[in-house]
Formats: C-alpha cells, sequence, structure tokens
C-alpha cells in the first residue's frame, strides 16, 4: 500500500465522515481524488476547478502529504444569491504516504481545474529480478 486517507483504527470515524461529507456536499467529496500506480511512481489527480493557482498549498511533513486549497467568494456588495450551491473556503486533504515512496522529491503541477502530484517510489521498492543460480546452492546460501 503506497498512501492511505485515514487510520485503519478510525474507519467507522472516517465512515461517519464521508456520509457526513455527502449529506453536506452531495455525493462527491469536496476534494476528490484519484491515485495511480505507475512504473516508478504514484500519481494523485485532484480536482480543484475554480481554484487561484496561487492558493494551492502541497506540503509534506512526517510522511503526511497536505493539499490545501482556497475558493474565495466572488461577490458585489449588493449581490444577493437566490441559488448557493459552490462551497468556498479552504479545503485540505491529508494523505499518509508508505516509507516505499520518497518524500523529499514531491512534485505538483496544475493544469485545467486538475491538480497532479507525483511522489517517486523508493529504488528498494520498486520490483527487481532476482538471478536463480543452478547447482548446489544450500552450501552457497547456507555460508
Amino acid at each position: 500500500m503506497y498512501l492511505t486517507t485515514f487510520d485503519p483504527f478510525a474507519r467507522d470515524l472516517q465512515r461517519q465522515f464521508d456520509r457526513l461529507t455527502r449529506h453536506t456536499f452531495g455525493q462527491s467529496t469536496v476534494m476528490p481524488l484519484d491515485g495511480v500506480r505507475r512504473d516508478g511512481d504514484v500519481l494523485l489527480r485532484f480536482d480543484v476547478p475554480g481554484i487561484d493557482p496561487d492558493s494551492i498549498e502541497v506540503t509534506v511533513d512526517r510522511g503526511v502529504l497536505t493539499v490545501s486549497v482556497k475558493r474565495q467568494e466572488e461577490r458585489a456588495e449588493n449581490d444577493k444569491f437566490f441559488v448557493r450551491e459552490r462551497s468556498m473556503g479552504t479545503f485540505t486533504r491529508r494523505l499518509y504516504l508508505s516509507k516505499n515512496l520518497n518524500a523529499d522529491a514531491v512534485e505538483a503541477a496544475y493544469n485545467n481545474g486538475i491538480l497532479e502530484v507525483r511522489i517517486p517510489v523508493l529504488e528498494q521498492a520498486k520490483p527487481r529480478k532476482v538471478e536463480v543460480r543452478q547447482g548446489d546452492t544450500q552450501q552457497e546460501l547456507a555460508a
């Protein structure tokens, strides 16, 4: 497993939070993401439409990746809402990174409402082929 979004001992709390989020903000979460494991890295794609790129903050601290974005309200003094469905404010997602990922080499890019965060997999965690020797290997392996 390369990342987790919650403490495995707090699953009931996470379910309650997910239900509250769906109830408050509709069927999707505030900042939905896709995570893709590729050959040498993990790619996270966050949907953040309508966000000023200067308000995006991506940090890594002690194995926790934090993505924060801010959507400010665009409103004139005399505006009166008759429908208000868009969420405003600061939104944050935290993901616990596996020790198999290189947290020192995280890269992020924003384009067309999608924030992509790339986290390389450490060399020792990458799949590798193990040589199979022939012959009397019991003595060689025991030594």
